[in-house]
């Protein structure tokens, strides 16, 4: 029975391990990447921006720095 479960856990493993070989190749910041981005006011009107992976990064971290600068400057609801 252990025999059966370790053979079973190989043959599992084998395509896991494969993918795996390939995933440096997804870490070039020079790849390409295309995303559909949407207008707020519309659900239909959307337009297609691409950007290397590096780019993309460099405009995560400066929203997020966006955001954290807008919910640090807000004001209270009574004005202070």
């Amino acid at each position: 029975m252990r025999v059966v479960i370790g053979i079973v856990a190989a043959l599992v493993l084998v395509p896991a391990i494969a993918a795996a070989e390939n995933k440096p190749a997804a870490k070039d910041p020079n790849r390409i990447i295309c995303e559909r981005q949407g207008d707020v006011s519309s659900r239909v009107a959307t337009k297609r921006v691409c950007m290397t992976a590096a780019e993309w990064e460099i405009r995560k971290r400066e929203d997020r720095e966006a955001l954290e600068k807008a919910q640090l400057n807000r004001t209270s609801p009574n004005g202070n």
